[in-house]
């Protein structure tokens, strides 16, 4: 991957941060964490992904945020300097999830090894 979609990628994780936090009036978004983004080589489409606070939340985020990507757009025009806007697409992150579930597997076959040496 080129630099400048490496900078491009950062500048959207801070900017959709920025715009949610402080733009949106949506209360179904205020509670979301976008972890990265992901733009495509050609600048038209840009990968968005996010975690929420209240797992159960998920789906009425993902759909809040697929509703308000219109105006997330264009509030990055203001503020990262580019030709052609990419289309936003939100995916939930769940990626931590994997993590804790793998850390938990882990936890489980040590406790495992210490009952069968005792």
């Amino acid at each position: 991957m080129n630099n400048k979609i490496n900078r491009l990628n950062h500048a959207f994780v801070e900017e959709i941060s920025k715009v949610i936090e402080y733009e949106v009036k949506n209360q179904n978004i205020k509670f979301v964490t976008i972890t990265a983004a992901k733009v495509t080589n050609d600048l038209s489409y840009a990968k968005v992904y996010f975690t929420v606070l209240d797992d159960s939340k998920r789906e009425i985020t993902l759909k809040a945020l697929n509703q308000s990507s219109g105006f997330i757009r264009n509030a990055l025009f203001d503020r990262i300097e580019i030709r052609h806007m990419p289309k936003l697409e939100f995916i939930y992150d769940d990626s931590i999830e994997y993590g804790k579930e793998i850390e938990d597997k882990i936890k489980e076959l040590h406790s495992n090894d210490e009952k069968n040496t005792d």
